[in-house]
């Protein structure tokens, strides 16, 4: 048996492996949630499986995907926003 994979699929599955350190990273307390790192670790990860799903697509999976993406932005925004706050 044979596994031959497309880049898109070897782009995938780096997604994954980011996506899972990332939240290994927060549960271990390596990294904080409001923190760059974790949101744009979350976004890299999401946006390889995105692009995975590019090639085969599947609707649901593609959903869950732009919505993290959505969300690790939102973060950034928000962690960008109480910072300068706080400077003030």
């Amino acid at each position: 048996m044979s596994l031959q994979l497309q880049w898109h699929e070897y782009v995938g599955l780096i997604g994954v492996v980011l996506c899972l350190l990332a939240y290994f990273g927060l549960q271990a307390g390596k990294l904080r949630g409001d923190g760059l790192l974790f949101q744009l670790t979350n976004i890299a990860g999401a946006g390889g499986i995105a692009v995975s799903l590019l090639y085969d697509f599947n609707l649901s999976a593609m959903v869950i995907e732009l919505a993290w993406i959505a969300i690790s932005i939102y973060g950034i925004v928000r962690a960008a926003k109480v910072r300068r706050a706080q400077k003030s």
